[in-house]
């Protein structure tokens, strides 16, 4: 039987043929009715067409990885880098490239100018330990290093301790796309693990930021400078973070404010655990005259503090963790319903985090107050005032914490935060739920 494609495909061909030679007639003076015009095409916005990632040539096309290959050589020849649109799309490939340890890809997409020879000897050892990365979400925005201009990367690695689990990738912005510039490999097995990896400004805010969504009081507090910023603020963001439920936004986490040889400003950018937008807040961080490392300076938490107010204390706009204390510095503070002295769940939860940071050093030592509002007797609420400090030390001691750690002060009503009443002489209620708490001055240095 014979194949009857071929007939069809012949007769296909000389109708086309045939539409070719008419239209040339037409197009040279011939006096035929001119045929339909082509459906017209819509257009398209080249931009839209072009490889967020610039290919690889094609003798440097991902292939399987040698397991011959020596990754330290593979690296020496690597080209100029390949620039990316979308710098996440880069790092991704980047990630994937070390994971399956194809170390010519790697080099070639990262690329000479940041492959020195103490960079390459780093990233071929790591490389040949086969990494795993953190999966979801190996690809972190850290922050930028220049407004538009520079920005700071880092892939997370999985199944390994703090500060050796992620690397650092300093990217550079030209001709609207994305190169590596420079990156920083965690220390190796056995090299001791420094307390920031990088100790730039950029490098100390993300270390601080860290330590504090991780509960990390101690390591938190040697990033900032005790004279300006005191425990309590810190111990007031960890708890913020924790009862919040805060998350760093992934994009742009630690946008850059101003940049100065020894001052920097950054606002830091958070989100709710559900991914929604929240709050941002500003660190400022100095470097010292003689060369010291940068350190936290200044936090402004107003605007996290009102979200949380917002969100998580119904609206109450007083109801704060986190007060200025009349004495300077600032104070915790915990909050009673009305004639109380029970601990509820969330105060349980801040006076944790408050346990974690005594325990860490038994010489630490804080004086918690107990208030009340201006209702009931003058005798009543200076005894409820002490059931509500005592009842906070019991947690503490509960917790673990040592009884001559914590000094307990009754103030009863004589030390109100707000009104209790109105300027008429009526009840406000909203100001004397502000009242009655216990307050949590930290007095470590």
């Amino acid at each position: 039987m014979h194949d009857s494609r071929f007939p069809l495909a012949f007769v296909a061909g000389a109708v086309g043929l045939a539409g070719l030679v008419g239209w040339l007639y037409l197009k040279r003076g011939g006096k035929e009715a001119a045929p339909v015009p082509p459906p017209a095409v819509a257009a398209v916005d080249p931009s839209a067409l072009e490889p967020a990632v610039t290919p690889l040539p094609a003798t440097q096309q991902e292939s399987p990885a040698d397991d011959a290959q020596d990754p330290e050589t593979a690296l020496a020849n690597a080209g100029v880098g390949l620039a990316a649109v979308d710098p996440a799309e880069l790092l991704a490939r980047i990630g994937t490239a070390l994971e399956s340890g194809n170390f010519e890809e790697l080099g070639q997409l990262i690329g000479r100018e940041a492959l020195d020879e103490a960079t390459r000897k780093r990233l071929a050892r790591l490389a040949s330990e086969a990494p795993r990365l953190r999966h979801p979400d190996a690809v972190q925005e850290v922050g930028e290093l220049e407004l538009n201009s520079r920005a700071r990367w880092a892939l997370w690695l999985d199944g390994l301790e703090a500060g050796r689990n992620r690397i650092f990738f300093d990217l550079k912005f030209d001709g609207g796309k994305w190169s590596v510039q420079s990156l920083t490999v965690p220390p190796g097995p056995g090299e001791p693990v420094p307390k920031a990896v990088l100790v730039d400004a950029l490098g100390i805010a993300d270390a601080f930021l860290q330590a504090t969504l991780h509960q990390q009081f101690e390591l938190a507090k040697q990033f900032a400078d005790p004279a300006t910023v005191s425990d309590a603020k810190i111990a007031g963001l960890c708890i913020l973070f924790e009862d919040g439920n805060y998350e760093l936004r992934p994009e742009k986490p630690l946008r850059a404010v101003f940049q100065r040889p020894d001052t920097a400003g950054y606002l830091a950018r958070v989100v709710t655990a559900e991914g929604s937008e929240a709050a941002e807040f500003s660190l400022v961080l100095r470097q010292p005259a003689e060369a010291g490392h940068w350190r936290v300076s200044d936090i402004n938490l107003d605007e996290l503090l009102a979200d949380y107010a917002r969100r998580v204390a119904g609206g109450d706009v007083y109801y704060t963790p986190l007060l200025e204390n009349p004495k300077g510095g600032d104070t915790l503070v915990l909050y009673f319903e009305f004639d109380e002295d029970i601990l509820a769940p969330r105060t349980q939860r801040q006076l944790s985090i408050v346990s974690q940071i005594l325990k860490t050093d038994p010489e630490k030592q804080l004086t918690l107050s107990g208030h009340t509002d201006a209702l009931g007797t003058v005798p009543y609420n200076e005894k409820l005032s002490a059931r509500r400090a005592a009842a906070v030390k019991d947690f503490l001691v509960g917790s673990g914490v040592a009884e001559n750690q914590i000094i307990t002060l009754a103030k009863g009503q004589t030390q109100p935060r707000r009104p209790n009443f109105t300027e008429t002489g009526d009840d406000d209620p909203v100001g004397r739920r502000a009242n009655r708490r216990a307050e949590i001055y930290l007095d470590f240095d």
